[in-house]
């Protein structure tokens, strides 16, 4: 007589897809693709607004494109998502690998460059400092870069051109020999906050003059930027290397679940094949 199984037992027997993995990954990938959508379409307008596809030429330079670099970041960001998310839906192996193998390709680029920027400090400053130099130099030529130098300078470092605030006379507009009203001035994001109601947008000008005394350090910011930033760098490192490795973990945790869930799809086809 044939002995009977439980339903427990037949349960522990069954190969079977985990419904968790399958829907966790599926909709953790829609809301990084929809995510990536929404970068890709801010830096599409951006770049129409500034008539960029009739003036490709520009790209010569892509330090100073803010808009180009959402576009690569958005179209990456919806590409692997889109891989994961129709591949754990579907229980497509093939584009479960393609995901892994971009995720895991991504992970070991920024390992590589955290290793690379930690060996070649000197080189990595050095590449920074020339990136902020030609940011100052086009800051009139990109409403983009305009507001990003604005936004690093008034919101959040509190700095002024590259090492002090006499870099901006790197700029065609703010240098002394410019024929302009912002002639041996710096821009509006130099000055310090003030309790006035109505602000005024002319504090920077003639900062730089030396043809009379100014007391600058009570008008505008007088570090530069890259000191500034490296001491925000420093009093902040903890929360910064934080969201690094949550970074890193949530990658290295999207392809383990994904692998595991390349098995279990391998492993019913065998069952069933």
């Amino acid at each position: 007589m044939p002995r009977k199984t439980s339903g427990r037992s037949r349960r522990r027997d069954k190969t079977e897809v985990s419904k968790c993995i399958k829907y966790l990954m599926f909709t953790f990938n829609v809301i990084f693709w929809l995510i990536g959508g929404a970068v890709c379409g801010i830096g599409i307008w951006a770049w129409a607004e500034k008539d960029m596809f009739q003036n490709i030429g520009k790209l010569t330079n892509l330090t100073v494109e803010p808009a180009l670099i959402f576009i690569i970041v958005g179209l990456i960001m919806t590409s692997i998502s889109f891989c994961g998310c129709i591949g754990a839906l579907r229980e497509n192996t093939c584009l479960l690998c393609t995901f892994m193998v971009c995720l895991g390709f991504i992970f070991v680029c920024e390992i590589t460059v955290g290793i690379l920027a930690f060996v070649y400090k000197p080189w990595v400053r050095e590449q920074i400092e020339t990136q902020v130099k030609n940011m100052i130099v086009n800051y009139r030529e990109d409403v983009d870069l305009q507001n990003l130098v604005d936004w690093v300078q008034h919101d959040w470092l509190f700095c002024c051109g590259v090492h002090t605030f006499q870099d901006w006379g790197n700029n065609m507009y703010f240098n002394c020999s410019s024929p302009g009203v912002e002639a041996c001035g710096v821009p509006f994001s130099c000055c310090k906050p003030t309790d006035d109601i109505i602000q005024n947008r002319h504090c920077g000008y003639g900062m730089r003059s030396t043809s009379h005394d100014i007391d600058r350090s009570t008008k505008i910011y007088t570090t530069g930027c890259l000191p500034s930033g490296e001491k925000w760098l420093e009093a902040n490192l903890i929360p910064v290397a934080a969201v690094a490795v949550s970074v890193a973990l949530l990658q290295i945790f999207a392809i383990c679940f994904a692998q595991n869930l390349r098995n279990d799809i391998q492993a019913q086809r065998a069952k069933w094949g």
